[in-house]
């Protein structure tokens, strides 16, 4: 048991599995997570929707309980039992008051180590993806993206879209659902983290009589870096929309890249959610071109992913990719001023200040920044890295990112 960065408390079980408190004593609710290092990438050939479906099923029953059983065992106290899945990672999380944290920790082992994925249970949620996948077809501003990194990440299990397709999930039984599981749902993997007024003595007592009593699981799959692809520059004739959808992005920095914060300020002064942010001013604000613009960047293990998005009126689409690479240009020319990076990094800090009060977003923070480098900045050490940033990091970071956008637009 040791103390990491003075804030959080850590105790990892002689499973591999790795556990971090946060503890906040006044508040009254406890919001849980496992992050499981296990998505979508992690599919072979015949797995595409797997990771996702797996996410599904995992509430449709255990060696002890019926799928209603799981579902209702939080709510019935008022709290929350919920999972999401990403291209390289599942997350099971809940949310409970104090006094239940006991049976959310029993639950979520429950589930993540003794699901029994019924045949039944496996085929009525197929039939619930299938809706969920016409949702996105039905929404470009969702699927656009997908067929982007689907682009980008040509060749790779990166490139597919986390949700799969129909075609794939019909193949998928109960058995192959257990063997993903027994591959990539392994204790050396795995990272409990709490947010809440849990003390270190109980959370240590809890943590090992439900979790500490699973064996010891180690990953053996190693995922495969993407390959390099060619720019591009596509447009598809989307006739079930009116406006046009525009995505230009590239491959960015990797979690472990330094240049990684310097990015994320970018990244936000540029289509961050702010009336002030560049785009949002250049294209909304000052010419009406637009409703919706926005920059985001994502990075991954081992490489990441940078985009802007807009959307308009067909007559407007040359006039916005005018105005977006008029901005993306001065950028790269011309550093910030001591003003502007100044106000930059307040509007960041702040933002970030804001959304750590968030137990949940928090929470979920801490687990995924424990699994990829083992230990989590506190808000200080990130605000510290943040106004250390000098004009001329962003403007290099500009060079290097805007010179690689690749392009595809819906009309």
């Amino acid at each position: 048991m040791a103390k990491t960065k003075e804030t959080f408390f850590v105790h990892t079980l002689s499973n591999g599995l790795r556990c971090i408190l946060k503890r906040v004593p006044t508040s009254a609710v406890c919001y849980c997570s496992m992050t499981i290092g296990a998505g979508s990438r992690d599919e072979r050939a015949d797995e595409i929707g797997m990771a996702h479906l797996l996410e599904h099923t995992l509430f449709k029953g255990t060696e002890k309980r019926k799928a209603w059983q799981v579902n209702c065992r939080l709510e019935n106290l008022g709290g929350e039992l919920n999972a999401f899945t990403t291209k390289e990672e599942t997350v099971v999380h809940a949310t409970v008051l104090k006094g239940d944290f006991g049976k959310a920790v029993e639950l979520m082992d429950d589930i993540i180590f003794h699901s029994t994925f019924p045949t039944a249970e496996v085929e009525k949620e197929k039939k619930v993806i299938y809706d969920e996948i016409g949702i996105y077809k039905d929404s470009p501003e969702e699927r656009i993206y997908d067929e982007f990194e689907e682009l980008l990440f040509e060749g790779s299990e990166l490139g597919h879209a986390i949700l799969g397709t129909r075609a794939a999930l019909r193949r998928h039984t109960s058995k192959k659902i257990g063997a993903f599981v027994e591959r990539n749902y392994t204790t050396d993997r795995m990272v409990f983290a709490v947010c809440g007024p849990i003390g270190e003595a109980q959370f240590v007592r809890t943590v090992e009589r439900y979790f500490g009593a699973e064996p010891a699981t180690t990953k053996s799959q190693s995922r495969v870096a993407p390959v390099a692809v060619g720019r591009f520059d596509r447009e598809v004739v989307d006739k079930a929309t009116h406006q046009v959808r525009s995505v230009m992005g590239c491959r960015a920095y990797a979690l472990d890249n330094p240049k990684r914060v310097a990015l994320i300020l970018l990244t936000n002064l540029l289509g961050g959610p702010t009336a002030a942010s560049v785009l949002n001013v250049a294209l909304r604000e000052r010419n009406a071109l637009t409703y919706c613009a926005e920059a985001l960047y994502t990075p991954l293990s081992d490489t990441g992913i940078f985009t802007i998005y807009f959307s308009c009126d067909k007559e407007n689409l040359e006039q916005c990719r005018e105005v977006v690479r008029d901005e993306l240009q001065r950028l790269a020319e011309e550093p910030l001023s001591p003003r502007r990076l100044s106000q930059a990094k307040k509007q960041f800090i702040g933002q970030f200040t804001i959304t750590a009060e968030n137990g949940e977003a928090y929470m979920l923070g801490v687990g995924k920044s424990y699994l990829s480098f083992g230990s989590v900045d506190t808000i200080g050490e990130i605000y510290e890295r943040v106004e250390a940033i000098s004009a001329e990091e962003i403007q290099n970071v500009a060079r290097e990112i805007f010179g690689n956008l690749s392009s595809l637009t819906y009309l």
